[in-house]
């Protein structure tokens, strides 16, 4: 059973994709396979060097996120140019390690620009985890020290709530209490369970 789970930045994606691998799930973290792709001495990492420059380096040789991030939200065509080098590095490894899970296994991929990317389709679910933006400013404020102006930024590099839950099979509201997101985890998980 092949899920793709998304979410808008601030939504709740991460706290679902921790619930659902305790619930037994195999999750795919494109986050993760994305810091991965580029670490040092990576393919990937030198691919960046060379359409961005040096200066997206740290000290030790690694990709500087928060100068990657200058430079790609605030231009759509340096954050094509970037997803162009990194998003098929991930597609590729993503796919190895879903591969190697069992053949009744849910596997999901947690992809946060999976509706920006058109993956949509390459799915047998897609849960969308939700929240009203107000709260989604309100924890990316509190939670991750962001100003209104990076949210807005992030926001707009990002497909809106409704493309998002115009593509979900099963949309995953996050507006409540922690205990009330995994009552709500566990009852897709079961569905899902019953389809794979």
């Amino acid at each position: 059973m092949r899920v793709g789970l998304t979410g808008g930045i601030g939504a709740g994606k991460s706290a679902v994709s921790a619930i659902l691998a305790e619930l037994g799930a195999v999750v795919i973290d494109a986050d993760r396979l994305a810091r991965e792709v580029v670490a040092p001495g990576t393919l990937g990492l030198a691919q960046v060097v060379e359409a961005f420059g040096p200066g997206v380096l740290t000290p030790d040789g690694e990709m500087d996120r928060a100068a990657v991030g200058e430079i790609v939200f605030a231009d759509e065509e340096q954050r094509r140019r970037l997803e162009a080098i990194i998003h098929p590095l991930v597609r590729e490894r993503g796919a190895a390690l879903a591969r190697a899970a069992g053949p009744r296994a849910v596997v999901v991929h947690d992809i946060p620009l999976l509706i920006e990317t058109g993956q949509a389709a390459a799915f047998d679910a897609v849960l969308v985890v939700d929240a009203p933006d107000t709260l989604r400013i309100e924890r990316l404020k509190r939670d991750r020290g962001m100003s209104e102006e990076e949210i807005k930024a992030r926001f707009a590099a990002q497909a809106t709530r409704e493309q998002r839950i115009a593509a979900a099979t099963y949309v995953i509201d996050n507006s409540g209490t922690l205990d009330d997101l995994r009552v709500r985890v566990e009852k897709v998980f079961g569905e899902l369970q019953k389809q794979a």
